[in-house]
């Protein structure tokens, strides 16, 4: 059975989930922000003064969610404006075939629409479960989203038969899970992870960054994961590490986790 076949196949994946991985070098090269690590993909100046980076799966609820939700605020307000750089790094939660096929295309497509594969991937999550509940396979669904970014079948069958960006996949998941990186969507913000947990004496869930309860306007910022929530979030960075300058535009997360 082709490794084409095997990614639409649940029953295979144990089999694929099982290649080992091999490490890689964590220095940023040019172009990136001092957080980042040879291999990220990021968007935005690498100079802007927050990197945000993602752990997330294309197969994984709640990444869409965010992604559908959020991130067209996060890119237009922040990452187009130079004051976010952003990095997503991949992960197999949720379908393992569909984390694994859908990133596969990701990686097929020229590297600058990298990004473009992967939002589109994430609008087309909820077609791509309906296709494999009701016609017993997602592959047509995936050939559409190809073809609608210029890939022809051929391109499309070699991409998901290229074991090589497969093991580049598995790498970057266990390197996530070596991370202490459990569940997705999770982030980070200038190198210090945005957590969400219950205070000392307090009974509902706040945000964490790092060590320390995330305090804006002298409040905690309760644990929701929607657009005025992370726009308060990037302000309240971004000023921190501009002097106090507040951002340009619009002064107007636990994050469910799969």
């Amino acid at each position: 059975m082709s490794l084409t076949r095997r990614l639409f196949s649940a029953a295979a994946m144990t089999a694929v989930l099982a290649v080992s991985a091999c490490g890689s070098s964590d220095a940023p090269v040019d172009g990136q922000s001092r957080f980042e690590r040879a291999g990220d993909r990021g968007v935005g100046s690498p100079d802007a003064p927050v990197t945000m980076i993602e752990y997330a799966s294309v197969a994984c609820g709640h990444c869409a969610t965010w992604h559908n939700e959020v991130y067209p605020m996060l890119e237009s307000d922040y990452i187009e404006t130079g004051q976010v750089r952003f990095v997503l790094r991949e992960m197999i939660t949720g379908s393992a075939q569909f984390a694994i096929a859908g990133f596969s295309l990701a990686h097929c497509v020229p590297e600058d629409r990298y990004y473009d594969m992967v939002d589109l991937l994430f609008q087309q999550q909820n077609a791509i479960f309906q296709a494999a509940q009701t016609q017993g396979s997602a592959r047509n669904q995936y050939l559409a989203i190809a073809r609608s970014m210029g890939m022809s079948e051929a391109d499309f069958t070699q991409c998901l038969s290229d074991e090589s960006i497969t093991q580049d996949i598995l790498d970057a998941n266990d390197r996530a899970g070596a991370e202490g990186i459990t569940g997705t969507p999770r982030f980070i913000f200038n190198g210090e992870m945005l957590d969400s947990r219950r205070a000392p004496g307090e009974s509902a869930y706040t945000y964490f960054l790092g060590n320390e309860q995330l305090i804006i306007d002298g409040e905690p910022v309760p644990n929701f994961s929607d657009a005025d929530t992370f726009r308060r979030i990037l302000d309240h960075l971004i000023a921190e590490n501009t002097g106090g300058a507040m951002p340009a535009g619009d002064d107007s997360a636990t994050s469910g986790e799969e």
